[in-house]
């Protein structure tokens, strides 16, 4: 039963895996917290600072995905980052110089490593305005110090995405690629986006 498990197996992973269009890279932006500006927690969980009671504010949702190469392989191993704005519009940035209060809970930025399937998770909050800018979360994919690519992620079909002038430069296909759909698995409400690098 094992012999035969593994030969189907096998056989599956035998099958050419269609190429795919690498993620449209977009620009880092101003508010890219250094080292010195983050909080001294950057796991994967934006929503829960440790050793804090107090949760974060905002939509909190699970936000998925894989890192691809232009075959389809799982990339294992890779650092993916994440920041946005807190639910207020704010950044975790000394550059954010709005007159508000950044949500004290909220940690504004972290990283995953990629499992062997090329898998990473976040749970953050749904993305808010910015002025001047629809939702969106930054992205970062790094393989060991190397920067292969800076994106950004969307909300599908936001009323705001019209009027970016980032998100207005992509292709449909382009756009389709890093927009997040919400849905609610297990009662828990996500997102999946799969970056291809």
């Amino acid at each position: 039963m094992l012999t035969w498990a593994l030969g189907v197996f096998g056989f599956a992973t035998a099958k050419p895996i269609l190429a795919a269009a690498q993620t449209p890279s977009a620009t880092e932006g101003p508010f890219y917290p250094t080292p010195t500006m983050r909080r001294a927690d950057v796991d994967n969980d934006l929503v829960k600072i440790l050793d804090s009671v107090q949760e974060a504010g905002g939509d909190v949702f699970m936000l998925k995905g894989r890192v691809l190469d232009g075959d389809g392989v799982p990339l294992a191993g890779r650092r993916i980052e994440i920041w946005q704005c807190d639910m207020n519009g704010k950044y975790l940035h000394t550059g954010d110089r709005q007159n508000i209060e950044f949500d004290a809970a909220f940690q504004g930025f972290g990283h995953d490593i990629t499992g062997d399937s090329g898998d990473y998770a976040f749970r953050t909050i749904k993305p808010v305005t910015y002025p001047g800018r629809t939702p969106h979360i930054h992205v970062k994919v790094f393989d060991g110090d190397r920067e292969v690519l800076t994106t950004q992620f969307y909300i599908a079909d936001h009323p705001a995405n019209g009027r970016d002038r980032i998100f207005g430069r992509l292709s449909q296909n382009d756009a389709a690629a890093v927009s997040m759909v919400f849905g609610v698995v297990d009662g828990i409400e996500q997102a999946v986006v799969d970056v291809v690098v």
